[in-house]
């Protein structure tokens, strides 16, 4: 089977097609290496630099290679990002993926899985915790309403043209290869921090509450969207709250680091609490969360410990 995993060379992406490639599928990753590193792409996958908001070089591409599946996880993925330029913002994440949904169509793709956020999506307006697929998403920042929106054209695109496809939800998804630089992760940000001995700041009062979900768990999520989950939004996530209080309190331990944090201004377009109920992942996908938090952030710290140049 041929299939298509933009943003392969991504945090996230990259483990998708380690997966993908374990299972025996012929992997062509697209991606314009803006975040993502030649170094991330699995030996036996196909690299193409190429950006998706390019309609004729993705043409050519789909042309070339009759893709049975399209994993979409090319994005634009900082909330911050996205409140500062909601253009470009929606040039990636709209617009681009409207060129692949179209190419999708046009050249018989048999399903499109999309990785959008649970952790944006539903937005502050939410009193039912962890929150299920149900509640409808009010996304406050342009990443999350961008997201949404791709969600609703493929709902179109799937009741207009038939095709099919699995929305997948993440939580907050965290792991090897996360990119501490810049608009990062927050896992990532405080482990390099913590490694050199940097003081680490907290955004707010860190009582903002996230579902953390281990990256080998997401990966293994899309490897089940390709047989499973047609036509849903699925939230990939663990129902466990965690604060970034405690998260900079497990990595503490973990790394034995000895500052204390210190406190900023909180960040735009966050919202206070997100936690995902994964009742939906588990009858659809037969998928659950198999790496706990603090399983995970060692993980994560024995890979940068091995892994990370400053």
């Amino acid at each position: 089977m041929k299939v298509l995993v933009t943003g392969g060379a991504g945090f996230i992406g990259s483990h998708v097609v380690d997966k993908l490639v374990d299972n025996g599928y012929d992997v062509v990753v697209v991606d314009n290496l803006s975040k993502g590193k030649r170094e991330n792409v699995n030996k036996n996958a196909t690299l193409i630099v190429a950006d998706i908001r390019d309609e004729n070089k993705m043409r050519e591409i789909f042309n070339e290679y009759k893709f049975d599946y399209v994993f979409h996880l090319a994005a634009q993925a900082s909330v911050s990002v996205s409140v500062k330029n909601p253009v470009e913002d929606a040039n990636v994440n709209i617009v681009g993926s409207l060129n692949l949904i179209k190419l999708s169509i046009d050249l018989d793709v048999k399903k499109f899985i999309f990785s959008s956020t649970g952790g944006a999506i539903y937005g502050d307006d939410v009193d039912i915790y962890p929150t299920p697929e149900a509640i409808c998403p009010k996304p406050i920042s342009p990443y999350g309403i961008a997201k949404f929106s791709v969600e609703n054209y493929l709902r179109f695109a799937k009741h207009e043209f038939g095709l099919n496809y699995t929305v997948l939800r993440y939580a907050n998804v965290y792991g090897p290869r996360q990119n501490p630089f810049g608009e990062a992760g927050v896992v990532a940000i405080f482990v390099s921090r913590m490694l050199k001995g940097e003081n680490v700041t907290i955004n707010g009062d860190g009582e903002y509450i996230r579902d953390y979900v281990y990256v080998e768990d997401v990966a293994n999520a899309n490897l089940r969207a390709v047989k499973a989950g047609n036509g849903l939004e699925i939230n990939i996530g663990t129902s466990v709250e965690t604060s970034v209080n405690q998260l900079f309190g497990y990595l503490k331990k973990i790394i034995k680091y000895e500052k204390d944090p210190i406190y900023g201004p909180p960040r735009k377009g966050d919202i206070r609490k997100s936690v995902l109920c994964y009742t939906k992942a588990l009858e659809e996908l037969r998928w659950k969360p198999t790496v706990d938090i603090e399983k995970g952030l060692r993980l994560t710290v024995e890979w940068f410990k091995r892994n990370f140049k400053a």
